[in-house]
């Protein structure tokens, strides 16, 4: 759609750039109102914030370059490229990373862990929300052909649209998901103001954006073979498994309020 936000000469700032760094602006601001509003340490949750990102991106180009390894392992000069630097990576790849390096960090500086993933999971959402707007501007993450009155065409040569998709109507699949990931932004903010089971919100964020990943990879556009002779991508696999890790935080926070005193 719009892949350059401005382009002058030879230089030019990309959409999804801007997008991606207000994503990170409006997430990091609601995390940290959260944290603050829970008694948390402001400038220890800004921290965790602006690491736990910068774990994230590595670990979304990292699953990107497992998930192309044959491109990459035959392009190894393209790891460094311009438009490899520019590509969204595998946002599940990101999540893990940063999921890991969030835990780490908030034992080292004493934080309470559960109150914690609760303040950061609205802003999370709502940042990834934000980005997936970028994805659509850029053209990446695209989805399948769709006859539909609300499907988009990309004209831009400067998208990154793959081989063959260029011109041809497709589902807004980056969009489908904006859309849904800012339902449960607002569910979960509300959710988070209400009294609440330590980790709750956090794990209702990881069973609820799975399942949103899961159904909207029926609409996107992959270039790899599905995996074990299934209809599913490796990205809804990597879904799945996420799910069962946020049920399992969910039964392990209940098992927690059944457990307590008076209860």
């Amino acid at each position: 759609m719009l892949p350059r936000l401005i382009s002058i000469g030879g230089f030019s700032i990309p959409t999804y750039g801007v997008l991606v760094a207000l994503g990170f602006l409006a997430g990091l601001t609601i995390a940290t109102r959260l944290a603050r509003r829970s008694g948390i340490d402001g400038e220890k949750a800004t921290n965790l914030g602006v690491y736990s990102a910068l774990a994230g991106l590595l670990g979304a180009k990292l699953l990107m370059f497992l998930f192309d390894w044959r491109y990459f392992s035959a392009n190894p000069g393209d790891i460094f490229s311009l438009s490899t630097l520019q590509a969204a990576g595998v946002f599940q790849g990101g999540l893990l990373l940063a999921i890991a390096f969030a835990f780490w960090y908030i034992r080292r500086a004493k934080l309470p862990i559960l109150s914690t993933l609760d303040a950061f999971a609205p802003g999370i959402t709502l940042g990834h929300a934000i980005g997936r707007v970028g994805c659509f501007a850029a053209g990446c993450c695209t989805g399948t052909k769709c006859d539909r009155p609300w499907a988009v065409t990309f004209t831009d040569p400067n998208s990154q649209v793959p081989p063959g998709h260029l011109g041809v109507p497709l589902h807004p699949a980056q969009l489908y998901e904006s859309a849904l990931l800012l339902f449960l932004f607002t569910a979960l903010y509300r959710a988070w103001g209400r009294p609440h089971q330590p980790g709750t919100i956090f794990a209702l964020y990881l069973i609820l954006s799975a399942l949103i990943r899961f159904g909207v990879e029926f609409f996107r556009h992959h270039a790899q073979e599905l995996p074990f002779g299934l209809p599913l991508s490796l990205t809804q696999w990597i879904a799945l498994a996420i799910l069962a890790g946020g049920v399992g935080m969910l039964l392990r926070v209940r098992g927690l309020v059944l457990r307590a005193p008076g209860v």
